[in-house]
């Protein structure tokens, strides 16, 4: 089943649902704020995304700016950087989708290629 990490005031969390839903893929919603990922979910989920741990970073959000990231972001190693992510919903990017294999964070016409590519696959396997 995929995950969707989701925060409803997101706007580009809104979108990802939206194109989910407007292509029949099964989703379950994961409200990122209340439920943030452990940090070895994260630890995985980076190994599957295939990016840099800084790309998990909300770089526009509050909480990133009121800890000062911008500067840290440099210095820290990537357990620090993980403790980070993992206790605080709104410093990760959205949404992080997942399905356990693949992981992609934030929301791009390349990104919904993905997964409508894997969503049709995967039907056409299960017949």
């Amino acid at each position: 089943m995929i995950k969707m990490y989701y925060y409803n005031k997101c706007g580009t969390s809104r979108k990802a649902k939206k194109f989910f839903d407007e292509h029949g893929i099964p989703y379950e919603i994961v409200q990122i704020v209340e439920e943030p990922p452990t940090k070895e979910e994260l630890r995985e989920m980076i190994k599957q995304s295939g990016v840099d741990i800084k790309k998990f970073f909300n770089t526009s959000g509050a909480s990133y700016r009121e800890l000062g990231m911008k500067d840290k972001i440099k210095t820290l190693n990537e357990e620090e950087l993980l403790d980070i992510l993992a206790s605080d919903g709104k410093m990760i990017k959205r949404p992080v989708i997942t399905n356990g294999e693949i992981t992609t964070v934030g929301w791009n016409d390349e990104i919904a290629e993905t997964w409508l590519k894997l969503s049709t696959f995967h039907k056409y396997w299960k017949k």
